[in-house]
């Protein structure tokens, strides 16, 4: 019985591993948009990441708590409705604007969650950049608690 097991397991890894891409890619932002890692504003890194701040509101939707105890890991829900092909976090509580930058598949119609490090309380805002070129955005305010103690 082991080696039956032991066989359709491996029969099933290998098909796992002939279904995945014969590569992958990935672009640098931190390469590509230098500026865009270094500016103390959202603003300012947007407009050096996508080349302009002006985005519409309402395709991207932000979950966010209103209040955050552990300031070194809030959680962050993005979901949006429409197919995007790169979306940003930025947040103005820490020196540097720029969390974290993805890149979609094919099919970029996405529901993610992720952790954020905030000093304090501040403004979360998510960019994505749609197939059709527009940018499309998100914000919340984020209540951090002094010394991640809830109170």
């Amino acid at each position: 019985m082991q080696r039956r097991k032991f066989l359709s397991l491996g029969a099933a890894a290998a098909a796992v591993v002939s279904v995945l891409p014969s590569s992958l890619t990935a672009t640098d932002f931190r390469t590509t948009a230098p500026k865009a890692w270094e500016a103390p504003t959202s603003k300012e890194a947007i407009e050096a990441l996508f080349g302009s701040s002006a985005a519409t509101e309402g395709k991207i939707e932000i979950k966010a708590p209103k209040l955050a105890e552990n300031g070194g890991a809030v959680p962050i829900g993005i979901k949006s409705s429409i197919p995007l092909t790169t979306i940003a976090i930025f947040q103005d509580a820490n020196p540097r604007s720029a969390v974290a930058v993805f890149e979609m598949g094919d099919n970029g119609v996405m529901d993610m969650m992720t952790k954020i490090k905030m000093r304090k309380t501040a403004e979360v805002t998510i960019v994505g950049k749609g197939k059709d070129g527009k940018l499309y955005s998100a914000a919340q305010k984020v209540e951090v608690s002094i010394g991640g103690c809830g109170g």
